[in-house]
């Protein structure tokens, strides 16, 4: 009978290869044998139906011929079923590729060991820190101090966690290798991986004495002062990451990353949208027919805006590159002033009489 692999992944037939690949990911997890939600059957058929899906030309058969063509080739690269179970396991075939899946990636956290967690370096907690600038540094950009107090590299044996001048030995634990087998008991027998050696933390050497200063770990809490740039441009709510930045991790691991996220404060009369700036400015009804020249503060300076004859309320005037720089780019946006044509309540009685005489001109 033919089966329907599309329907074993729950993808549609129009579905690419990265949903394949996305919805096998998921049950393979959830099916294999190992876990206490597996299934032996629908763990291979579901990888049956990814040999099919995942490969272009064994699906271009499967849509025109179903399930019953010649599908020549096992798990790919050689493999038959111990093999790829073998692999899933992270023993033997850790490295192994299944038609573009890393399968280390994929079962490395579910055996503890494999390729995705033996030998794997500590890593230190991402920071994320606030941060509010004004509206003009903002526009051109700015470089600020922050002062925090994180786990930080020690000073006294550079994170080495070794006392100074103190005998650095090869690990006995590990014998210098940073890894351990370890063995698991499952239902289908004793399996056995390698992990991070608990004693040297995957370094394969070890201190005879270890660091007064920081007891070993090679971190400890320290106010440290970290420079960041605000590029021009930024917009309120956005985040900048300096890579290494947040805490130092034990045992010379990888230092976290600190991100940065920044709060623009808004600045009375002037409206953001995008790069672009809007503000507004008063005409009298004399200045509006007749045109005149007025002041206009930009984010810049004062400047000179011409109101051009016939002004009309509401209507907005484009001063070109006044706005706030482009992100990573070498031009501005522009400020948009709304004119406001400032309607006196009362009028003098020279001024009324002629506007009565000449009301049907306006």
């Amino acid at each position: 009978m033919s089966k329907d692999y599309y329907k074993i992944l729950g993808v549609n037939k129009d579905a690419n290869t990265d949903d394949v690949k996305k919805a096998f990911k998921k049950l393979a997890m959830q099916y294999h044998p190992d876990r206490p939600s597996g299934d032996e059957k629908k763990f291979k058929e579901i990888n049956e139906a990814y040999q099919v899906l995942g490969d272009k030309e064994k699906r271009q058969k499967f849509d025109q011929f179903g399930s019953d063509f010649d599908q020549q080739g096992g798990f790919g690269g050689g493999m038959n079923w111990e093999d790829f179970m073998s692999a899933t396991r992270g023993s033997g075939g850790g490295n192994a590729n299944f038609g573009g899946i890393d399968l280390g990636d994929i079962f490395g956290d579910l055996f503890g060991g494999g390729r995705s967690s033996g030998g794997r370096q500590n890593r230190g907690r991402d920071i994320q820190v606030d941060i509010e600038i004004n509206l003009k540094e903002a526009a051109f950009g700015i470089e600020k101090d922050l002062n925090l107090r994180k786990q930080g590299q020690c000073d006294v044996c550079r994170g080495t966690g070794a006392e100074p001048g103190s005998k650095v030995d090869v690990c006995k634990t590990c014998k210098g290798q940073g890894q351990v087998a370890q063995q698991q008991r499952t239902f289908l027998g004793v399996m056995q991986t390698l992990v991070t050696c608990p004693t040297c933390h995957g370094k394969g050497k070890f201190a005879i004495n270890k660091c007064k200063h920081c007891g070993g770990d090679g971190v400890l809490s320290k106010a440290e002062t970290i420079k960041v740039k605000i590029p021009a441009g930024i917009d309120d709510g956005q985040s900048i990451r300096l890579t290494g930045k947040g805490e130092s991790a034990p045992h010379q691991g990888v230092s976290g990353d600190l991100y940065v996220h920044v709060r623009v404060k808004p600045e009375r009369g002037f409206r953001r949208d995008g790069f672009d700036l809007y503000t507004e400015s008063e005409v009298n009804f004399a200045q509006a027919v007749l045109g005149d020249q007025i002041i206009i503060k930009t984010i810049d300076e004062e400047v000179k805006l011409i109101v051009p004859a016939g002004t009309q309320s509401g209507q907005l005037i484009r001063m070109k590159g006044k706005g706030l720089n482009h992100l990573n780019r070498n031009t501005r946006g522009d400020q948009y002033v709304k004119i406001i044509v400032n309607v006196p309540k009362k009028v003098n009685k020279n001024v009324k009489k002629f506007l009565e005489e000449n009301k049907e001109k306006f």
